[in-house]
């Protein structure tokens, strides 16, 4: 689940449909899961570097690095708080965050002036379809006004074919007008645009990357859904990663933002980075992007304890 909608649910119900188990799908993918472990290469390179000297191997340059709000929903809704949490975010090192759940009493100005006091940047979020041209224009106000490059619309399920094309449309409109402001428009996706059968075999993500105009709307790829959708669908039970690649690489529209964020091969729910089975080096090998946003929509511990080992995974894996 992102940005507070239910995957799970949608998964579970386009499964159903296809008379394929929860269960059965699980145990297809323990089947084919090589355990990653946590990769921690221990190398000590200069925060400018993008390739470690002498290595031949690449890292993930920390001003790439970003984290979902949504991760963090318990604290910033709770104790101790939205600017409490954005402050211990800012120090454990992140110099980026994906917007979501609003802006907790804030106007858009307001929320930039403290985002720029704790150093932080909100250069992406999470929005979604507008209802109206005078919605559509102030989501853009807002965004231009936290800085964001990014705006992505977060979810979107349906077992009508039309839905989707309807949206593909709508979202084709939107991100040219985003453009016109100087903002990058995209699609994040769960596990159920692989997985649902609209019919004669025919998936949302089918639709979504035959439709949406590439030249306008890029795609933030979560890799955690892709890796379950390729899993439960069958297409990528043997090897999940390389489902995901196949789906980075077959897509008209280019993957610009990943959601980075792990899985447990002995239940298939979500785990702290490093913690699970994927094999991320292999996937940031084969495709770069401008942002790597850390997310785990179920924090293992706690919030800080997630977000902290995230930061620390991006910065020390090597691929």
């Amino acid at each position: 689940m992102c940005y507070g909608f239910d995957g799970e649910r949608a998964v579970r119900r386009s499964l159903s449909e296809r008379g394929i188990s929860r269960r059965g799908a699980l145990r297809s993918a323990l089947g084919g899961a090589v355990g990653a472990g946590l990769l921690a290469a221990g190398f000590a390179a200069p925060a400018a570097q993008a390739t470690v000297p002498g290595s031949g191997l690449r890292r993930v340059p920390p001003g790439l690095i970003s984290v979902q709000l949504f991760t963090a929903r318990s604290d910033l809704q709770g104790e101790p708080g939205f600017d409490a949490t954005l402050r211990m975010l800012a120090d454990t090192g992140y110099p980026k965050v994906e917007q979501a759940l609003g802006y907790f009493g804030r106007t858009a100005q307001e929320l930039r002036e403290f985002y720029d006091e704790i150093g932080i940047s909100a250069t992406s979020g999470h929005d979604d379809i507008s209802d109206s041209e005078q919605a559509l224009h102030t989501k853009i106000d807002n965004a231009r006004t936290l800085g964001q490059s990014f705006m992505v619309v977060p979810y979107l399920d349906s077992s009508d074919k039309a839905d989707w094309q309807r949206w593909a449309e709508q979202m084709n409109h939107e991100a040219e007008v985003a453009r016109s402001a100087g903002l990058r428009y995209g699609y994040h996706n769960h596990a159920h645009e692989f997985t649902t059968d609209l019919g004669g075999g025919v998936t949302p993500w089918q639709v979504l990357t035959s439709e949406l105009d590439p030249e306008l709307v890029h795609l933030e790829l979560d890799i955690y859904w892709a890796v379950r959708g390729g899993i439960e669908s069958g297409d990528g039970a043997s090897d999940p990663e390389g489902f995901t690649i196949d789906v980075i690489r077959s897509a008209p529209q280019r993957v610009l933002q990943y959601h980075v964020k792990d899985r447990h091969a002995h239940d298939g729910d979500m785990a702290d980075l490093g913690t699970g089975h994927i094999d991320f080096a292999r996937i940031f090998r084969a495709h770069r992007v401008r942002e790597y946003i850390v997310e785990n929509d179920t924090p293992d511990v706690t919030v800080r304890q997630t977000v902290e080992v995230g930061y620390s995974y991006l910065r020390t894996l090597r691929f």
